[in-house]
Parts: structure tokens; C-alpha cells; sequence
């Protein structure tokens, strides 16, 4: 495993020794890979062709030959030329850090969507690289002009057959996608808010999702556990219920691909009407892990007035005088809960923090409609925000219990 150390702004924020034993952590993610050996390579400018300098390309060679190596991950962006030269020249497989987050995907989606997502997601890696896989580009095809035509390249055959796959999939994805839709729209009709938890890969998302819901969602200590969204039903102190979704956990330099390609997955963020921001408060870089989550929320287009709560958990981690300390600070912010979702310190007060905010986020409003406004009603009604209604010949008087979102919404119609 190789670490890039480059001197741009990103890699500045965050020390290499940590992004090293981050990316030793997602290649431990995938049970078929053994990690022989993990450094952090300093590169002040990158050699266009080969990455890294001749000295220290010979010096990696002798040392991979010996340990006999013959797969070397490296981690951060690896040209598909300089891909290619590098497995030519140290006679082994070569992933970056796409590459490495694509296979742990590929293994761990479960669900339709979550497969064809990253299939898609890979296709769209894999167009990009072409030119490792065929270096005799100048080889032609003959032909009739049926299928390609005279003189197309292998790799524009190879190019044009990714295409057409990914048409294939994306045809796919729209109908599940519009299940996904039908499924969201009937979660309207019932009145139950909608809780996201979001945060940092192995934050503790799905341990704390068990723990409230008494769910059993694969929990590990393990990069990407949770590809696929879950949703279950909480009932909070006073009897309220809610929706709380798991999602998957987010990472710094997540794959453009990705981001695309799991939007539909995140929707649940979007359509939340309060976002628990899960952290690893015990992580010695959990100020820039918070950056990146935010980062990605922003990306994703999460409104700015959805209400946030950041749950600091992990507290079974830190030393007692840090613990105390982090106890005092939470107790002065509203928006802070620090918890062990692995041991269950701290929970009640965020169930409590929960209620308070989701009491804040809905509220009840009367509202008078005529007989003509059918649409906006038969809304009102579907939506399951309207808690009584009386009728006379002007029209009607509705009741309605809401959040800002669905007043939104409704005033959008």
C-alpha cells in the first residue's frame, strides 16, 4: 500500500499518516487482499508518464519483487497511462484509490439498486482506462460497416460496447428508481418525520442504528459495512414515532462516479426533516472527517435550514478527563450529543434532543380552502398532515400539522 503524499491544498488539511492508515483500513475492507506492507511515498511533482521518479520507481520494483507482490494499491489519483506503465514496469496489478473503493463497493452491494449503481459507477471508471488494456491502438478492424465500420480501433469497439452497457443500466436504474419514488410517496401519506443518519464511514452509523432500533444491520469496525440504505421505524419517549434511515457512510476523495452514481441512494438525506451527523469524536481526525461529510451534504444540495444534530459518539474510547471535559462542552450546545452507541451512554438525552427538534420542525397550522382548490387538498390529505377537517358551503377548514418542507412544497403546487 502506497500513500501519495502530494502538496496540494487537500492533502495539507490532513496528515499522511493518517490518510496511510485510512487507506491500510479500506483495503482491509476487502477479505481477499493481505496487506503486506503500507508507506507514505513524498511526491513534490508528479513524472507525467510513471508517476513517481526513476529512483524511487527502481527501489519499489526490487522491494515488491522481493516480498513478491502482485498487487500494489496506491492511494490517490493514478492516470490510466501512468496505470499502465507502472504494472508494465513492476510486472504486478495496480489500483488506486478509485479503483480500491469501486471493488469494496462491487463486494458489499446487496440490493438491486446497489448493484446496478456500481456497475454503473465501474463501467464509467473502466471507460477511462482503456488505454492499459489494449496498447496496440493502432491495430484496425476490418468490416462491412455493419458493426463499426472499416478501420475503427479495438479500443474504440471496446469504448462503444461500455456505452451501450451503460445505456443498458441506466434504463435499468430509472425503474428502480421509480419504485424507490412510489415507496417515498407512501412514506408521506404516513406523519412520521424522517431521520438521516449520516457521517464518516465507520462513525458507528449502523451501531447506533441498532441500538435505537433494535434493528441487526451489519455493524463491524470496518470501512463501508453499510452500502445499502435501511429504514425502520423509532419510537421516541413520548410516544412520537419517527423514521430513522441508515446510509452510507461518506469518505474524503469519494469517486465522482460514485457521487453520481449513489444520489438516488442519498435521497433519504434529502427528503429528511432532521439529519443526525454521526462522528467518530475519538479519531484524531474527526474535525476533517466533519469537513468532508459536510462537503459531500453540500454537494448532495441538503438545504441549509434542515435541522442538524451531530452526535459525537465513541465516547467509550476517549480517556476519562476527555470524557468529562466533552460531557461539560456537549452540555452547553443544543446541537451536540456526545454518546456510546456501543455501550449506550448518552442515548436518552439524544432521544430527548431528538423530540425537542422534531417538535420544532412540524407545526400546526389552519388553513382554508374552497371547493375549487380539490388538488391542493386531495394533497393535504396524501401528504397525512391534516389532523381535522370541517367543511361548510365556503369550503373547507383544515387542521394541519406540518414541517417547513412539506409547507413548501405544498406552497410550490
Amino acid at each position: 500500500m502506497l500513500h501519495i503524499d502530494r502538496k496540494d491544498a487537500r492533502a495539507a488539511r490532513r496528515l499522511p499518516e493518517h490518510g496511510l492508515a485510512e487507506a491500510v483500513a479500506l483495503a482491509h475492507a476487502l477479505p481477499h487482499i493481505v496487506v503486506a506492507g503500507a508507506e507514505v511515498v513524498r511526491l513534490g511533482k508528479p513524472t507525467p508518464g510513471l508517476l513517481l521518479g526513476s529512483g524511487k520507481l527502481a527501489e519499489l520494483k526490487g522491494r515488491l519483487a522481493e516480498a513478491e507482490v502482485d498487487l500494489v494499491l496506491v492511494d490517490g489519483a493514478v492516470s490510466p497511462v501512468q496505470q499502465r506503465n507502472l504494472e508494465k514496469a513492476w510486472n504486478v496489478k495496480l489500483l488506486d484509490r478509485t479503483g480500491l473503493i469501486l471493488e469494496i463497493f462491487a463486494d458489499r452491494a446487496r440490493t438491486r439498486e446497489g448493484v446496478l449503481q456500481v456497475e454503473l459507477a465501474a463501467l464509467s471508471y473502466q471507460r477511462t482506462r482503456l488505454v492499459r488494456a489494449w496498447t496496440h491502438l493502432e491495430r484496425q478492424r476490418g468490416g462491412f460497416g455493419f458493426v463499426g465500420g472499416p478501420g475503427e480501433t479495438q479500443i474504440e469497439t471496446d469504448r462503444r460496447a461500455i456505452d451501450d452497457q451503460i445505456i443498458r443500466i441506466k434504463r435499468q436504474l430509472e425503474k428502480v428508481v421509480k419504485t424507490r419514488e412510489l415507496h417515498r410517496a407512501a412514506r408521506r401519506r404516513v406523519p412520521f418525520p424522517l431521520v438521516a443518519l449520516v457521517g464518516y464511514t465507520n462513525a458507528g452509523k449502523s451501531t447506533l442504528f441498532n441500538r435505537l432500533t433494535g434493528a441487526e444491520v451489519m455493524a463491524k469496525d470496518m470501512l463501508f459495512a453499510t452500502l445499502d440504505p435501511t429504514m425502520r421505524g423509532l419510537v421516541l419517549p413520548s410516544g412520537q414515532k419517527v423514521i430513522l434511515s441508515d446510509t452510507v457512510g461518506f469518505i474524503s476523495d469519494l469517486p465522482h462516479e460514485l457521487v453520481a452514481a449513489f444520489r438516488a441512494t442519498l435521497e433519504e438525506v434529502l427528503e429528511a426533516d432532521l439529519i443526525l451527523h454521526v462522528r467518530d469524536i475519538s479519531h484524531p481526525e474527526t474535525e476533517e472527517q466533519a469537513a468532508d461529510v459536510g462537503e459531500i451534504l453540500e454537494t448532495l444540495g441538503v438545504d441549509d435550514d434542515v435541522a442538524l444534530i451531530e452526535v459525537w459518539n465513541k465516547i467509550d474510547c476517549l480517556r476519562p478527563e476527555t470524557r468529562e471535559a466533552l460531557l461539560v462542552q456537549d452540555a452547553r450546545r443544543g446541537d451536540v450529543q456526545a454518546v456510546s452507541a456501543l455501550t449506550g451512554d448518552g442515548l436518552p438525552a439524544l432521544l430527548a434532543t431528538i423530540e425537542v427538534q422534531i417538535g420544532t420542525a412540524t407545526s400546526e397550522e389552519t388553513l382554508t380552502l374552497t371547493h375549487a382548490d380539490g388538488r391542493r387538498r386531495a394533497w393535504l390529505h396524501n401528504a397525512g398532515v391534516v389532523l381535522e377537517e370541517r367543511q361548510d358551503e365556503a369550503g373547507s377548514t383544515l387542521l394541519l400539522r406540518w414541517s417547513a418542507r412539506q409547507k413548501a412544497e405544498f406552497e410550490a403546487l
